[in-house]
């Protein structure tokens, strides 16, 4: 039974990787450049919900991907962008040895998230007499050390130990530039819930893990702002509503939340008709919006 759960969980990763590289072979030429350039500070979540989304709302994507992580939002430059980008720059002049870009190798990976070391000691001929060439690199007390086996430039991290690996992946988190915000897209599903006659229910639902919520006196608390409008074929608005949503969770509930998502659903009454649904989501806390498109048709039941 062990050997099936192993192939069958094997399968599954292998599809979800097909399904994967799929969307990214299909993607643009500046889409593909994007997810290249972040690949070091991008999160799963943030990819799966860039490589689903349509042509046209990548560039509101890119925008506020940078928009999040921009340590002085109320000024026109984003330094943490900057910085980012020069360190890849930097990367690239310093460690192409190897050939190809710096900035892909273990060096300009962990130059880019933890920026230029205290010190950095170089030994061409290795630490032991006419060993392989190394670099010791100190950030205060702690050393990171990359090793050339191969004596071409290519030189590869190389941890002295599992807890070494850890310690190197928590300094990441805590000396890479800060990100103001949590590193979280606010996104929703938007879906017909049921059609009867010319009725139709949509439901909207955001997982309460990407709500951005303000702490007050033990209490979570946000509003979120939500619009729908409904277009006919001839792109008129027939239809329309707006409501707020204030939300208040106690601090001892947020475990729980993570769990679950906001809901609302919306009652829409029209004449027979093929229209197009528009709904708009604003979280008032750090006024992160989304807004989604969905199809849908009515039609009167027949008498019999």
């Amino acid at each position: 039974m062990r050997k099936i759960a192993l192939l069958s969980l094997a399968l599954l990763c292998f599809f979800v990787g097909c399904a994967r590289y799929r969307l990214e072979k299909n993607l643009d030429l500046e889409s593909r450049e994007f997810l290249s350039k972040v690949r070091y500070i991008i999160t799963s979540q943030e990819r799966k919900i860039f490589l689903n989304l349509p042509f046209a709302e990548r560039e509101a994507f890119r925008e506020e991907f940078w928009k999040k992580r921009d340590p002085t939002p109320e000024t026109e430059e984003n330094e943490y962008k900057n910085e980012y980008f020069k360190r890849i720059e930097e990367a690239n002049h310093l460690f192409s040895d190897a050939g190809g870009s710096g900035w892909l190798q273990d060096r300009g990976r962990i130059y880019i998230l933890l920026g230029p070391p205290d010190q950095r000691d170089v030994y061409p001929r290795g630490t032991d007499f006419y060993g392989p060439p190394t670099e010791i690199w100190y950030y205060g007390f702690y050393p990171i050390i990359f090793v050339d086996q191969h004596w071409d430039g290519s030189y590869e991290l190389t941890p002295l130990g599992a807890r070494h690996i850890a310690l190197i992946q928590q300094a990441s988190m805590e000396l890479k530039p800060k990100i103001s915000r949590e590193k979280v897209v606010f996104d929703f599903t938007l879906r017909i819930k049921n059609i009867a006659g010319k009725e139709a229910v949509v439901q909207v639902d955001v997982p309460y893990k990407n709500i951005w919520f303000n702490a007050e006196a033990g209490f979570w608390k946000t509003t979120l702002k939500l619009s729908v409008e409904v277009f006919d074929s001839s792109e008129k608005k027939v239809w329309g509503y707006q409501k707020d949503y204030p939300l208040s969770f106690a601090e001892k509930d947020l475990d729980e939340l993570d769990k679950n998502a906001f809901s609302a659903e919306i009652s829409i009454t029209l004449e027979s008709g093929k229209y197009t649904l528009q709904a708009t989501l604003i979280n008032e806390t750090d006024k992160s919006q989304a807004r989604k498109n969905l199809g849908f048709e009515l039609q009167e039941h027949s008498a019999f």
